[in-house]
C-alpha cells in the first residue's frame, strides 16, 4: 500500500480524499493556489505545496506544476478528485512516465471513455443505444447552427472534456445554437483547457440516471446500483438520491450489466460512472462515461456501505475487489443536497464573500438515520470567484425514501450559512414540493416548477400554524426577559400579556398563551391548540421547537415586534403584536424599494467579457446586452423590455461588484 499520496484538487473533494487516506494510514499532500492559501484542505493534509496564482488554468490544471509538486513531496500516487485534471489522458500518461501511480483508470481507458465524443462512438460500435447527435469536431458557430438544424431542435451543446454542467447549453433555435456554441467553447477552454464541442439531440422529459461501476486490474467489475440525478438547473445537478424512485429491478439489472460490459470493453480499472437518459417507458440511452469519482458518490456509499475512495486507492495499488455483484445489496435510501454559493433570489447567480457564519448540522450515525456533510470550507473562510460555486454536499440516509427526505428537511433547516448568497432555501423548498416527494421528476423539474425563478417558498396552512405557535411561545420568553430587565431598572414589574396577534405570510393568527414550567400551550381563535416546548433563549440564531411532539427547526433573527424566520425554503417576517399594536400596524405606510428599471445592474461579482451594444442603440426585449463571467460560468444579460441605451458605464475586462451599473437606458 502507498505511504504518501498527493491530491491534485481542492475544496470538499480534496478534504474527502484526505479523510479516507487518514483512515487507511496514508499520508497526504495538498496543493494550493494563492486564493486557497488558508483553505481547509491545506490545513487537513500532512503537507501542502503552493502551485501558482488563483485562476485554475495557471495552477490546478497546469500539469507541469502538479508534477513538480509530486517531485518535491515524494508522493507515490495521485488522486485527481473530479474536474480539473481528473479526466485528462495526458496527465495520467505523465504520471505513468514518471513512475507515479494514478488513482484512476489506465490512460487508454481515459482516452477511450473520458472524451465524450470518442466514448459515444465506441458505445455505438458496441451496440449500445445512444442519443442521436454529431460526434465530429465543429469548426465554428455557423457549422454548429447547420448541424443543429439537421439534428432538429432542441439540441444539447456540450464540451467534449466537460463535466459538472460546465460548457453545456440547450438551444431551442438557431440563434441560441450560435450563442450557446461560443459560450460553451469559452467555458470549456477556461475550465478544462480543451475547447472541443459536440452536439446531440436533447431528449425532452428525460430522467438522468447513472450507474456506479467499480473495476479492478484483475478483470473483475461490479455495479453499485444507480443514482437519480434528475433535479438539475442549467445542466448542473442540485439534488441526487440513491436508489432511483423510478427504476424496477429488471431495468436496474439491465443498466448495470450494460455499464459493466462497456467498462470491460475498454479495460477499465477504478471507480467510474456510466450515465444514461431514461424515458417514461424505462427505455435507457447511453450518454457518457465519467472516468473518475462523481460529486454525488456519497449517496452510493450510504446505500452500499462501500467507501469508493478507499476502493479506488486499493485498486490502484493492485488489490482485487473484496466483493462480488451478489454481495452488493441496496440498504435504505440516501439523499444529497448540493450547497452552492449562488443566490436563488437573483436567478441563482454566483455569490462570493466571507462566510461570517457556517454551522452545518452535526454529522451523526444511528441505526435509523445518517447525517453526513462533505465540505471544504469553514466559518470565516472566503468564497472565491475563481472556482466552482459548490461548497458542501449535505447527505442523509434512512430506511425509506420518505424518512430520508424528512431527515434532509431537518438537516437543511439546521444548516446555518451567512455572509454569502446560497441555495439552501431552494433545496429546502424542493424537499417539500409534492412532485418531488412523489418521485415524479425529470430533468425539466426546476424549469417547469420554477419557470420565473425562485422567490421563496409559500408554507402551507398547517406549517404556518406551527410557526405561528412557536413564534408566539418564543416571543413570550423574550417579553418575560425584557420585563425582568425593565423591572430591575425601573423598580417595578411589567406584566406580560397572554393574548397576541401573530402575522406572517399575509395571515393573522389571534392566539392565547397558557404557559407552565415545561412549555406553552398556544390556542387559536378556532379553539385548536398546539403545545410548544423548547430550550431556545433570546439571541440564539437557531430555534429547535417541539410542536405537538414533532420537531420544528427555524433560523431566527430579531426584527421590531417579532422575528425573521427561515425554514423549508421560506423567508418570513413574523410579527408578534398585542391586539392594539396589530390594529395600529394596519395603518402604517409601506416602504417602497427604489426604482432601478432604467439601469442594467451587474447581478453578481464578476468580470465583464463582452458588451454587445453601443450608446444610442435601440434594444429589443430579450436582446443580449452584456456577458459577465463568474465562477467559470458565462452569464448573458438580456434586455427586459424595449429601450434605447443612454450610457455604458462598464467595458470588457471590467471587474464589477453586485449592483454596479453596466449601462443606463433613456
Amino acid at each position: 500500500m502507498f505511504k504518501k499520496i498527493l491530491i491534485a484538487n481542492r475544496g470538499e473533494i480534496a478534504c474527502r480524499v484526505i479523510k479516507t487516506a487518514r483512515k487507511m494510514g496514508i499520508k497526504t499532500v495538498a496543493v494550493y493556489s494563492d486564493a486557497d492559501r488558508n483553505a481547509l484542505h491545506v490545513s487537513m493534509a500532512d503537507e501542502a505545496i503552493h502551485i501558482g496564482p488563483p485562476p485554475a488554468n495557471q495552477s490546478y490544471i497546469v500539469i507541469d506544476k502538479i508534477m513538480e509538486a509530486i517531485k518535491q513531496s515524494g508522493a507515490e500516487a495521485v488522486h485527481p478528485g473530479y474536474g480539473f485534471l481528473s479526466e485528462r489522458m495526458d496527465f495520467a500518461a505523465a504520471l505513468e512516465a514518471a513512475g507515479v501511480v494514478f488513482i484512476g483508470p489506465p490512460s487508454p481507458a481515459i482516452e477511450a471513455m473520458g472524451d465524450k465524443i470518442t466514448s459515444k462512438k465506441l458505445a455505438q460500435e458496441a451496440g449500445v443505444s445512444t442519443v442521436p447527435g454529431y460526434m465530429g469536431l465543429i469548426a465554428d458557430a455557423d457549422e454548429a447552427v447547420k448541424i443543429s438544424d439537421q439534428i432538429g431542435y432542441p439540441v444539447m451543446i456540450k464540451a467534449s472534456a466537460g463535466g459538472g454542467g460546465k460548457g453545456m447549453r440547450i438551444a431551442w433555435n438557431a440563434e441560441e445554437a450560435r450563442e450557446g456554441f461560443q459560450s460553451s467553447k469559452n467555458e470549456a477552454a477556461n475550465s478544462f483547457g480543451d475547447d472541443r464541442i459536440f452536439i446531440e439531440k436533447f431528449v425532452t422529459q428525460p430522467r438522468h440516471i447513472e450507474i456506479q461501476v467499480l473495476a479492478d486490474k484483475h478483470g473483475n467489475c461490479v455495479y453499485l446500483h444507480e443514482r437519480e440525478c434528475s433535479i438539475q438547473r442549467r445542466n448542473q445537478k442540485v439534488i441526487e438520491e440513491a436508489p432511483s424512485p423510478f427504476l424496477d429491478e429488471a431495468t436496474r439489472k439491465a443498466m448495470g450489466e450494460q455499464a459493466c460490459a462497456l467498462a470491460k470493453a475498454v479495460g477499465y480499472a477504478s471507480a467510474g460512472t456510466v450515465e444514461f437518459i431514461v424515458d417514461g417507458q424505462k427505455n435507457f440511452y447511453f450518454l457518457e462515461m465519467n472516468t473518475r469519482l462523481q460529486v454525488e458518490h456519497p449517496v452510493t456509499e450510504l446505500i452500499t456501505g462501500i467507501d469508493l475512495v478507499e476502493q479506488m486507492i486499493r485498486v490502484a495499488a493492485g488489490e482485487k475487489l473484496p466483493f462480488q455483484q451478489s454481495d452488493l445489496k441496496i440498504n435504505g435510501w440516501a439523499m444529497e443536497s448540493r450547497l452552492y454559493a449562488e443566490d436563488p433570489y437573483r436567478n441563482f447567480l454566483p455569490s462570493i464573500g466571507r462566510l461570517t457564519r457556517y454551522r452545518p448540522p452535526v454529522e451523526a450515525v444511528t441505526p435509523t438515520s445518517v447525517v453526513r456533510n462533505d465540505t471544504g470550507v469553514f466559518e470565516g473562510g472566503e468564497i472565491s470567484m475563481y472556482y466552482d460555486p459548490m461548497i458542501a454536499k449535505l447527505c442523509t440516509w434512512a430506511p425509506t425514501r420518505e424518512a430520508a427526505i424528512e431527515e434532509m428537511r431537518i438537516a437543511l433547516d439546521t444548516f446555518e450559512v451567512e455572509g454569502i448568497g446560497h441555495n439552501l432555501p431552494f433545496v429546502g423548498a424542493v424537499m417539500d414540493h409534492p412532485r418531488f416527494v412523489s418521485g415524479d421528476i425529470t430533468t425539466a423539474f426546476i424549469a417547469e416548477e420554477y419557470p420565473d425563478g425562485f422567490q421563496g417558498a409559500t408554507l402551507d396552512e398547517p406549517t404556518l400554524r406551527r410557526v405561528a405557535a412557536a413564534a408566539a411561545a418564543m416571543n413570550r420568553v423574550a417579553e418575560i426577559r425584557r420585563a425582568r430587565i425593565s423591572g430591575t431598572m425601573d423598580n417595578h414589574e411589567r406584566k406580560v400579556g397572554d393574548d397576541w396577534v401573530v402575522s406572517l405570510q399575509g395571515e393573522d393568527f389571534h392566539v392565547g398563551i397558557a404557559a407552565d414550567r415545561e412549555g406553552s400551550t398556544v390556542t387559536f381563535c378556532d379553539g385548536s391548540s398546539l403545545r410548544c416546548t423548547s430550550d431556545w433563549t433570546p439571541g440564539q440564531p437557531l430555534a429547535r421547537v417541539m410542536v405537538d411532539g414533532k420537531p420544528l427547526v427555524m433560523k431566527v433573527g430579531k426584527i421590531p415586534m417579532g422575528f425573521r424566520v427561515r425554514l423549508r425554503g421560506a423567508d418570513l417576517k413574523v410579527h408578534v403584536r398585542t391586539p392594539r399594536q396589530a390594529e395600529l400596524a394596519v395603518l402604517m405606510p409601506e416602504k417602497l424599494p427604489p426604482d432601478t428599471s432604467r439601469f442594467l445592474l451587474c447581478p453578481m461579482p464578476g468580470l465583464v467579457v463582452k458588451i454587445n451594444v453601443e450608446e444610442g442603440d435601440e434594444v429589443q426585449e430579450g436582446q443580449a446586452l452584456a456577458t459577465v463571467e463568474a465562477m467559470k460560468m458565462e452569464n448573458i444579460l438580456r434586455a427586459e423590455r424595449k429601450g434605447v441605451v443612454k450610457r455604458i458605464a462598464a467595458a470588457a475586462g471590467s471587474s464589477l461588484r453586485v449592483d454596479d451599473i453596466i449601462m443606463e437606458f433613456e
